[in-house]
């Protein structure tokens, strides 16, 4: 059982590295980084997916197969998204930042940065595994349970992104703060719902007996530190801090970070 687990860790890590990997040659091709967490969210459904249905003896065919489309109808929801921005030339700001500031040496800062991007995401796709190897008959309530998160955290997320979109549509709402729908309740509800989703896979993971589905909790914890400490938040609210100034330090007053909560 360890060894299954240790060689699944390792089939991750290799697969999100060689992805992440054709993701940085995207970016130097095409010198839009939008493309980098397209390419991210396809790699880590895809990779999940594939760890979930892997033959393995442990778990149930219908677990699997469950989980497995959970996974991909997270990945193509999201991915898709990403990749229509990216599409229409649209550049993330954060990862323009970053290669701004590294000058000359961008290309190879920027390859070692979305390896280790690849190498902090592994407990994503790992969690995925573990949910869909709980070595428990049949479906149970907390399978339906963690399915119902999943559709709830996408749905909720894709209505987040439309209404920002279609804030942004609007000419008379350039230079200003979307706060309308979802927006009025979190500044950041598409990462709120994201990490919603991350949640499921320990809910279906936990079992009695089966210690290595407690290491399902990293996923979210994880999604949760890199949201709201280091690639999600911070640089973003940076940027929104320069182009709109007062505008958004009054929505930041007003408004919770993360949490959906009343104005």
């Amino acid at each position: 059982m360890v060894l299954v687990h240790v060689q699944a860790i390792g089939g991750i890590a290799l697969a999100l590295c060689i992805l992440m990997g054709l993701a940085w040659v995207v970016q130097q091709r095409t010198g839009n980084s939008g493309w980098v967490d397209a390419i991210w969210s396809y790699a880590t459904g895809l990779v999940g997916a594939v760890a979930a249905v892997w033959p393995f003896e442990d778990g149930t065919p219908e677990r699997r197969v469950l989980v497995a489309t959970l996974a991909l109808l997270w990945s193509v929801r999201l991915g898709t998204h990403i990749a229509r921005r990216a599409a229409a030339g649209i550049d993330d700001p954060r990862y323009a930042n970053y290669a701004r500031q590294w000058g000359a040496a961008a290309p190879r800062r920027m390859f070692l940065f979305l390896q280790s991007q690849a190498l902090v995401s592994v407990p994503l796709p790992f969690a995925i595994f573990l949910a869909a190897h709980a070595p428990e008959p049949g479906l149970r309530l907390q399978d339906y349970i963690g399915a119902f998160i999943i559709l709830v955290a996408i749905a909720g997320e894709g209505l987040a992104d439309q209404q920002l979109r279609r804030f942004k549509l609007s000419p008379c709402n350039h230079g200003l703060v979307c706060d309308m729908g979802l927006w009025r309740w979190s500044r950041h509800p598409n990462y709120f719902f994201e990490w919603l989703g991350w949640l499921a896979y320990p809910v279906i993971a936990l079992a009695p007996g089966y210690a290595w589905g407690w290491a399902s909790l990293a996923a979210p914890a994880i999604m949760y530190w890199i949201l709201v400490h280091v690639t999600g938040i911070p640089p973003l609210e940076e940027q929104m801090l320069k182009s709109r100034g007062d505008l958004y330090r009054d929505y930041q007053a007003r408004t919770n970070a993360f949490f959906p909560w009343p104005p």
